[in-house]
């Protein structure tokens, strides 16, 4: 009974919410701080945006659309004809049985007043309620919705508190923490301020526009009212703030590619986006400029040259119709000003002194080859349970070397070895010290200085690729097999330490490895068996004496890891449905994993799914499936001679003739004929049980059909557990 007591329900009261437009108004929340990182604006927003939304659904406010946008400086959320009252509602409580609540005249008894009371309401206005678990006594309460700015005031300071960031920061006695101190906050209901504080801020209606570009003193100091939240976005535009994030991104994208334009370039495609997205939320009012460097530095490699502008200044790197690179460079600034070739210069003056450190590096790490390197690494830790780079240089390249035998290509062995060899050597140069993300770019420049062959140091690129998801894969057959071996050892050791990722958690980046793997292997079509190639990476690191789990849990543990990586590929890049992918892997032998093999299974298993005679098929296995399992039957011995009925005889000459098919596709990995095959058992299959009753009288004969039914399903296990298939009708 005191479980029914706390049941609650709600409902919308009729009438509760504003009928007419005067019911409503725009409302308008910004957050004023010191200048944000740009990395910090975008997500802000996004959660920004989610935040407002259940703020609005949990406490009754109907509002229209609901718009979020943002610089550096502020964080704004603006929504449209927010209701001016909560929608009111009506509470049913339950209290206890009726049998309880009145006595046997039908009078209130002391439970009935009690809960009455309880609800504050009068006995007589008790309700009775039939539910599931008996007749009950209710209490209707309607709960009259407060006004909107009454709500605002009590709960802003909470959605506020609610914002997260990546780094957050304490700066004031109120201890909050925020991504950067908060200097000021503008909330409005319509015309209406809305009064609450927050670290230390109290809440207005004024705002501060652009840092340097606002005329009046005045304003710079105290602000700028705004009279209407609606009138907000007027009020920024003549403060020189471009509020729009998108409209910032329309400015810059047009400016940038005027300004390469106009020197017969284009801006540098490579890293466009991710400087664009930079440059949006770096500025409030943008403007671009034009600057250049000595042509002399356009003898290192471009992808310094790219890298440091990128990474020390955030410039739009520019290319002529060649690819090569101009000596030229596009920045963005947070003002306009008649003499923009001040800043132009100012950004020149800095960016030439970022190159002749580059060239400086890129000089003195050419004074050693790599190969010179290579036993220094002794002295770099890969990780404190996991030995140094050197040793894990070593177990490298006896796997790169397994795994081009295990291609049949002995031919690429030595450059294999010698490519694992020198991979990592780069990580002690100056260059990459200065810009970890060259690592594996400079180690193929070097190698190229040092006289080693084309193949060789494009493999030490490549062993680096995929970076990111979305990144390409190695193109040459050396550089594919030494980056499969780099994943395989790195996986390997990790989960051998029992250092494995859970949840979220992904601290080494072990799923972004596995995910390479994957892409690799089927994106380059290679056919290979991973589980003798982990078992002798396990080995490799006993041998330098780093332990672990067993064996058999590593093993495992592992093969599970990728095979998750596998489905996440097929449902995210080829939209595989869930079933189709764990009835493949459900069949797969404990001693094999071709992630390739696999992959095209599950490819053809997916397209014949789609056709209509498919589950009609399903059906008729799975019910001989279930009678198998139900019998728990392994015997296959077929007697002919012992068939009653002539859907026995047809059925038997359909299975074998398509066992025979399926053993020359399985042979040809014909996957998709194999399953046509199956297919053609829908007929026999439906006509055996219309014709002959499984569980007969004579044991003999129910043994043999049994038989037959276990040959069928054996026959059906070769290619997947299809009872795993989500079909109409089973």
């Amino acid at each position: 009974m005191a479980d029914n007591k706390r049941k609650v329900s709600a409902q919308s009261v009729k009438g509760g919410a504003p009928k007419s437009r005067s019911d409503k108004a725009a409302f308008l929340l910004e957050i004023g701080t010191e200048e944000l990182p740009a990395s910090f604006v975008g997500p802000a927003l996004e959660n920004l945006s989610r935040l407002a939304g259940i703020f609005l659904e949990d406490h009754r406010l109907s509002h229209g659309m609901i718009q979020t946008m943002g610089t550096p400086r502020r964080l704004v959320v603006f929504v449209d004809e927010l209701a001016s009252r909560q929608t009111s509602i009506l509470q049913e409580v339950l209290g206890p049985p009726k049998s309880v609540a009145y006595d046997d005249r039908g009078q209130p008894s002391q439970a009935g007043k009690g809960f009455a009371k309880s609800q504050e309401i009068s006995v007589d206005q008790l309700q009775i309620r039939e539910t599931p678990k008996g007749v009950y006594v209710c209490a209707i309460k309607r709960e009259e919705g407060q006004q909107t700015p009454v709500v605002l005031q009590q709960n802003l300071s909470g959605l506020i508190q609610q914002l997260s960031f990546p780094k957050s920061m304490r700066w004031n006695s109120s201890k909050m923490r925020f991504a950067r101190p908060i200097r000021w906050i503008v909330a409005l209901y319509g015309s209406r301020p809305i009064k609450f504080e927050i670290a230390g801020i109290s809440s207005g209606a004024r705002t501060w526009g652009h840092r340097f570009l606002q005329t009046s003193r005045v304003r710079r100091n105290k602000g700028e009212a705004v009279k209407q939240a609606a009138s907000y976005f007027a009020t920024i535009k003549r403060l020189r703030i471009v509020g729009d994030p998108g409209e910032r991104r329309k400015i810059i994208q047009t400016q940038i590619e005027a300004l390469a334009v106009s020197v017969n370039g284009q801006i540098y495609a490579g890293n466009k986006e991710e400087l664009l997205e930079q440059a949006v939320y770096s500025v409030e009012c943008p403007q671009a400029i034009l600057g250049e460097f000595d042509p002399e530095y356009l003898a290192l490699p471009p992808e310094v040259l790219i890298t440091s502008m990128q990474e020390h200044q955030g410039y739009f790197s520019l290319v002529g119709r060649d690819g090569g690179l101009h000596p030229r460079f596009v920045s963005v600034t947070n003002m306009k000003i008649p003499k923009m070739d001040l800043i132009r210069v100012g950004n020149e003056r800095v960016l030439a002194a970022r190159l002749k450190d580059a060239q400086y590096f890129f000089q003195e790490d050419r004074r050693q080859t790599l190969a010179d390197r290579v036993n220094k690494l002794k002295e770099v830790v890969f990780h404190k349970k996991l030995g140094t780079v050197y040793q894990k240089t070593d177990r490298v390249r006896e796997l790169v070397a397994s795994i081009a035998q295990m291609n049949a290509r002995d031919d690429l062995k030595e450059a294999c070895e010698r490519a694992a060899t020198l991979a990592k050597a780069d990580l002690l140069t100056g260059m990459v010290g200065e810009f970890p993300s060259l690592q594996g770019i400079m180690g193929r420049e070097y190698a190229k200085h040092d006289g080693e062959s084309q193949e060789v140091s494009v493999a030490i690129e490549e062993h680096y690729l995929p970076r990111s998801p979305e990144d390409g894969i190695p193109h040459t057959h050396t550089g594919t097999f030494l980056a499969l071996a780099d994943r395989i050892d790195t996986l390997t050791a990790f989960f051998k330490a029992g250092m494995v990722p859970s949840g979220s958690e992904d601290p080494f980046g072990l799923r972004r490895m596995a995910f390479g793997i994957v892409r690799i292997l089927l994106e380059r079509k290679i056919m290979m068996n991973l589980i003798p190639l982990t078992i002798r990476s396990e080995r490799l690191l006993e041998a330098q004496g780093i332990e672990g789990g067993s064996s058999v849990s590593v093993q495992k543990a592992l093969i599970d890891f990728l095979m998750e990586r596998l489905k996440f590929y097929g449902r995210t890049v080829h939209g595989l449905r869930e079933d189709v992918m764990d009835a493949v892997l459900a069949v797969r032998p404990s001693d094999t994993c071709d992630l390739d093999d696999l992959f095209s299974r599950m490819k053809a298993l997916e397209h014949i799914t789609a056709k209509p005679e498919f589950d009609p098929l399903i059906i008729g296995f799975k019910r001989a499936h279930r009678i198998v399992q139900k019998e728990q039957w392994t015997d296959n011995r077929i007697q002919s001679e012992m068939f009653e009925h002539e859907t026995e005889h047809i059925l038997h000459t359909a299975v074998g003739e398509v066992q025979r098919v399926i053993s020359e596709c399985l042979e040809k990995k014909e996957y998709g004929e194999a399953l046509r095959a199956l297919i053609g058992l829908k007929s026999p299959i439906d006509e055996y049980f219309v014709g002959v009753m499984v569980n007969a009288p004579d044991q003999a004969v129910r043994a043999n059909r049994l038989s037959l039914l276990n040959t069928i399903d054996q026959l059906f296990l070769k290619l997947a557990d299809f009872s795993l298939i989500q079909s109409q009708g089973s």
